[in-house]
């Protein structure tokens, strides 16, 4: 039994799947370094882009190859909205429907025979939401990114709590030593991408294995700030101290010091990711 694969159609359907490649790459906020916002108005404007190039076009199957990308675009716009506006369940499920009305009417009208633009209408068209993309690119650019300010106390005091004291193992104990403070002045939702921290206890210490683990205190699925918007979140040390030791015990902080360093009294060394570039 012989197939005949038709070439062009062949490299038609390959050029669609790269594409889909490529606006999957283009929402997972590692290139061009744009606001959730805008990323997601350029993928609707992109969809309308494409729809009418599709109705304009009058050669064989191109016209089928841009409305392929024209709804794969789309797929990809309402997914992004999804995961990054998390629109909740009722919104979620109001956005399929609506999406899926959309789709209905526009293969109705496509069936029903919908006037089929001229080449300079289409161009005009195409030229109008281009003139859009940028401006919106442009206002994004110049209303700046997400800054974190990151500021550390200069010491902590902890003990182990009376219930634990002498039974035994290293408890965990949990104290504020900073908060990171994220400002977004642009009026587009960004992502937030607090810098990362680590530490380590350096200087003399009365038992080797304690330790004390550093993070910033945010909610596991906060990962967007809202436009004009400025939020704060704790840096927590998780303390792991002898159940023996039953006094108090003072750590001075330390900022930019690696674990190599050397200090006379208990201090808490912290690294932070980017830490020439913060605020």
């Amino acid at each position: 039994m012989r197939f005949a694969i038709d070439s062009g159609k062949l490299l038609y359907a390959l050029g669609v799947l790269f594409a889909a490649a490529a606006l999957l790459y283009f929402v997972r906020d590692v290139v061009f370094n744009l606001s959730i916002t805008v990323k997601a108005a350029l993928l609707l404007l992109g969809f309308i882009a494409l729809f009418v190039a599709g109705v304009a076009l009058e050669r064989d199957v191109l016209d089928v190859v841009a409305f392929a990308l024209s709804g794969v675009t789309y797929v990809v716009f309402v997914g992004y909205v999804v995961v990054r506006y998390s629109p909740g369940e009722t919104g979620t499920f109001l956005l399929l429907a609506a999406s899926a009305g959309l789709f209905v009417g526009l293969g109705y009208a496509l069936r029903a025979g919908i006037p089929t633009p001229s080449r300079r209408t289409a161009a005009a068209a195409l030229g109008g939401l281009l003139i859009v993309s940028a401006v919106l690119v442009g206002a994004d650019a110049l209303s700046g990114g997400v800054t974190y300010d990151v500021q550390t106390n200069e010491s902590v005091t902890v003990s182990v709590p009376e219930t634990r004291q002498g039974g035994g193992g290293y408890p965990p104990v949990s104290r504020q030593i900073g908060t990171v403070t994220a400002s977004n002045p642009s009026p587009f939702l960004r992502a937030l991408n607090p810098p990362s921290v680590s530490s380590c206890l350096v200087g003399p210490a009365e038992n080797p294995r304690e330790d004390v683990w550093v993070d910033v205190d945010r909610d596991w699925d906060e990962d967007t700030l809202a436009g004009s918007t400025t939020k704060s979140y704790a840096i927590t040390g998780e303390f792991r101290l002898d159940t023996n030791r039953t006094g108090q015990v003072t750590f001075a902080i330390e900022r930019g010091s690696d674990c190599s360093v050397v200090r006379s009294e208990p201090t808490i060394a912290i690294q932070i990711d980017g830490d020439d570039s913060l605020d």
